[in-house]
């Protein structure tokens, strides 16, 4: 095919390598080493992600309705999509796209329903017992992202755990789509309603973490009683882009979030029994979500990782979305590293903490029994994280950015509250009197002591 300005010749695809082969580094000199997205772009992202929160803070509808036209080119009255237009795109769904969607509900509830935390009831003593209770939030904000692709599976993953914690509020955005009348995807609305969720949102990004965590009032002119104002949720979760994991961040503490789910991001460790083909099909299909998205393989075969040099070279040439492929692979979030030995590959492994990591070597299920740190671990060549991404059973929504180092994917805990019970009969408090009084003089804290000894008047 002859080059033209319609269809430019692609770019050369530079999958860079850090070799960490000879050098014992510390876990904080392998987290400075392995590949990562560029600072400044994070910067420049949360000032950008401030303004846009402040706005909808401050003008509420207004602000959406010109975020919307800004951002994805569509004017907006108000962003709540109607229930018939739920319903028609259910009815309109591909029979194919609803078998897929209705197996991978099935599989997602069968392993969230098993994920729900027992309650617990501890009798310390005679008449003292304390409990632990896990109870629902009240209402969640659930965000599944558009742009470059469509991920109706990203609302299964959202709504399925919430479901099965037993939230009763559950509200859910998406971006507004130009082709699609200002409405987010018809495939996105269609799953919404296959899994009974009618409060649906046309909006995107930032701006639809700010509307969830602070809530917006009616519209102005709205007739009195009206639901046209969103209430504020407890907890937002959902993946998105480094805007959304941003705004994430940043409303922490207003209202819980699952964790910073941002850009993909796959890694791989590999030694010289991994297939190359399969390994560089893994690391295009993270590629093909978008231009930031970062494929680390790691490796102690150099053979390994020219072979699937190779391969990329050839996969990116033939994909649907190779020129996007190719700027997610020659970024500096992406590449080859090189380590001694499988020891090395895991202290690597541990120091990036994939969102995603697969494990493509000899006894693969016993080397990922020995990594600690990953949003989610794909065992062996028929795990792959595509696998995941739809029809695992597993959840997709993963953190990101080395945030997988403290912090878990979606499940049914994050829309859970432990919360403690303590209840002690009148002999149960006495029992323990004297050592709180005791303790609360070594804190210099009389008045608790006093609290319990009041209880209990002398002679009586």
């Amino acid at each position: 095919m002859t080059p033209t300005a319609d269809n430019p010749a692609p770019s050369a695809l530079t999958f860079r390598t850090v070799d960490l082969r000879g050098h014992r580094l510390s876990l904080a000199g392998l987290r400075a080493a392995v590949p990562r997205a560029q600072h400044d772009t994070l910067a420049d992202a949360e000032q950008k992600v401030l303004d846009i929160i402040s706005a909808v803070r401050a003008r509420g509808f207004a602000a959406l309705s010109e975020l919307a036209l800004k951002f994805d080119g569509v004017e907006q009255t108000h962003p709540r999509v109607p229930a018939e237009a739920l319903a028609a795109a259910l009815d309109g769904l591909d029979p194919a796209v609803r078998a897929a969607l209705e197996e991978s509900i099935r599989r997602a509830r069968r392993f969230a329903d098993a994920q729900r935390p027992a309650d617990t009831d501890v009798e310390l003593g005679e008449g003292a017992v304390v409990s632990q209770n896990w109870v629902p939030v009240a209402r969640v904000g659930l965000y599944v992202p558009g742009g470059l692709a469509v991920y109706p599976s990203s609302v299964i993953m959202n709504v399925v755990p919430a479901l099965a914690a037993g939230v009763q509020s559950i509200a859910l955005a998406s971006p507004p789509q130009k082709d699609f009348g200002g409405l987010p995807h018809p495939t996105i609305l269609a799953a919404a309603c296959l899994l009974g969720i009618d409060e649906v949102y046309a909006i995107g990004g930032a701006q639809a973490i700010a509307a969830f965590a602070y809530g917006i009032g009616p519209a102005d002119g709205a007739a009195p009683g009206t639901a046209a104002g969103i209430d504020p949720v407890d907890v937002v979760t959902g993946p998105g882009n480094i805007f959304v994991a941003t705004a994430k961040r940043l409303v922490k503490g207003v209202v819980g979030i699952d964790s910073e789910a941002g850009t993909t991001e796959i890694a791989i460790l590999a030694d010289a029994t991994a297939r190359p083909e399969l390994v560089a099909a893994d690391l295009v299909s993270q590629a093909e979500h978008d231009p930031k998205a970062a494929s680390v393989l790691i490796t102690d075969s150099e053979e390994l990782a020219a072979a699937v040099r190779g391969e990329l070279d050839a996969l990116a040439a033939a994909t649907k979305h190779g020129a996007r492929v190719r700027e997610a692979l020659s970024g500096p979030q992406s590449g080859v590293v090189l380590v001694d030995d499988l020891e090395q590959g895991i202290a690597a492994c541990d120091a990036y903490a994939a969102e995603h990591l697969e494990i493509m070597t000899a006894d693969a299920a016993a080397v990922a029994a020995r990594v600690r740190n990953a949003g989610a671990i794909f065992v062996g060549d028929y795990s792959p994280v595509s696998l995941g991404d739809y029809c695992a059973g597993s959840n997709h929504v993963l953190p990101t950015s080395g945030t997988a180092a403290f912090s878990s994917g979606l499940n049914v805990t994050t829309f859970l509250r432990a919360i403690q019970v303590i209840n002690y009969s009148r002999a149960a408090l006495a029992e323990v009197s004297g050592h709180i009084v005791s303790l609360s003089r070594a804190e210099d804290l009389p008045a608790h002591g006093e609290a319990v000894t009041a209880r209990f008047p002398a002679g009586g």
